[in-house]
């Protein structure tokens, strides 16, 4: 039983923090397709309840942060967040979170974007379980390429 949680424990975890390595992890640990999707999507939908929730005191703490160490206000990288996200809203951050931001980035962004909690959460629901399924069948399609098999 606990090896079992072991396995469960990595594939959540992975999609806490680098939702990209959660499938390759639940394939490793030989688990079943729908369990590394759900895990996959559980993870990245608890960072984002967890970073939204304090998101609003996390974005000031950054600006504070920014302001006193004389770094301007908006550099390269945060102009092409912005510019994405005026083009394409909550929608384009949410879709672009998993391949390029993180769960934690992501989700940080949209809170420094001013996003209501709610949408955060309804958009990031449907990149994950999208971007989970993506993954895992792409997982499992190359896994035959992977070194370590279970």
């Amino acid at each position: 039983m606990l090896p079992h949680l072991f396995k469960y424990a990595s594939v959540f975890l992975l999609g806490m923090v680098k939702f990209v390595a959660a499938p390759v992890a639940g394939i490793a640990a030989g688990l079943s397709f729908p369990l590394i999707w759900g895990l996959s999507v559980a993870g990245m939908m608890t960072t984002v309840v967890l970073v939204s929730g304090v998101g609003k005191m996390w974005a000031l703490h950054l600006r504070r942060k920014r302001e006193e160490k004389g770094k301007p206000l908006f550099s390269r990288k945060s102009r092409r967040i912005v510019s994405i996200f005026r083009r394409f809203g909550m929608g384009g951050i949410a879709f672009l979170t998993p391949i390029l931001f993180s769960p934690i980035g992501g989700t940080v962004i949209a809170t420094q974007l001013h996003v209501p909690r709610w949408r955060i959460l309804v958009h990031m629901l449907w990149s994950a379980v999208l971007w989970g399924g993506a993954f895992t069948m792409l997982a499992i399609r190359f896994s035959h390429l992977a070194i370590f098999h279970h």
